[in-house]
């Protein structure tokens, strides 16, 4: 009897401790398990951060509350050979869903203004990585007069983080034009940083004034160094490439100016 006892006693805990084991993993799995699938399912650079803030009951989800932020940054702040130079920053303010964009784009060659652009978006995001933006584009009076565009285009981070901003512009008396730019950022350091990056200009229609041709009309390919001493402040050197194509190189010709310019640069990114 009292054998049968011992072997109803061990019978019981060896029970009880399965099925404590099978609980443990049970709760192991819908606890762990959701939270990892949830993590792999945000890229990168976000992590736990993101999940909290994105949460269904978080409080800033169930109010649909909006916190108003503000950027500046400067992409390029160079000086370039040939007496050159180059601004390109911009300016938003906003949330993560609505923003107002102040951008600006300012070149000179040999002593020159070639460009100098503000443009005035409403952006509006359409999908956790991409904006839709809508304004207008004004060009300030060079070797061409001044003129003003209307602006539709996407600005956002495309697949292997490449950040992608293309505008269709329709302009005075049918005028329209195609911008394509993107930049990648490859990361030597926490504090290297080499920024490859392109852009292109497409044309409806031949312009001899203002120097551009129909269909593909100039490219620039950049290349910059930074380093990084803060996030928000980073010199750099690199070495920025132009080139004319079709009409638009015809025109460079006739006037007796280069058809493509290379020139080294140093300069300044920055945001605040």
């Amino acid at each position: 009897m009292r054998i049968a006892n011992m072997k109803n006693t061990v019978m019981l805990c060896a029970a009880l401790t399965a099925n404590a084991a099978l609980a443990q993993d049970d709760m192991s799995h819908h606890g762990h398990g959701d939270h990892a699938a949830q993590m792999d399912s945000y890229p990168a650079g976000q992590g736990a951060t993101s999940n909290l803030e994105h949460a269904p009951d978080s409080p800033d989800h169930v109010m649909d509350h909006e916190v108003l932020l503000t950027k500046v940054t400067f992409d390029q702040l160079e000086v370039r050979e040939n007496d050159g130079g180059a601004v390109k920053g911009d300016l938003w303010f906003g949330s993560d869903r609505n923003k107002f964009w102040l951008k600006t784009e300012w070149e000179r060659s040999e002593g020159e203004t070639e460009k100098a652009e503000l443009h005035a978006l409403y952006s509006r995001a359409v999908s956790p990585y991409w904006d839709l933006q809508l304004g207008v584009r004004h060009d300030f009076e060079t070797e061409s007069d001044s003129r003003n565009w209307g602006v539709i285009g996407f600005n956002g981070l495309a697949p292997y983080f490449f950040e992608v901003d293309s505008a269709l512009f329709v302009g005075e008396d049918g005028a329209t034009a195609l911008r394509l730019e993107a930049e990648y950022e490859l990361l030597f350091t926490q504090q290297w940083i080499l920024s490859p990056e392109i852009e292109a200009d497409f044309f409806g229609q031949n312009d001899r004034d203002a120097g551009t041709g129909s269909g593909l009309s100039d490219i620039e390919l950049g290349l910059r160094l930074r380093y990084e001493f803060t996030p928000q402040f980073a010199p750099y050197i690199g070495v920025h490439y132009e080139k004319k194509f079709g009409n638009a190189a015809d025109f460079a010709r006739d006037e007796g100016e280069h058809t493509s310019v290379t020139s080294w640069v140093i300069g300044l990114h920055a945001w605040f």
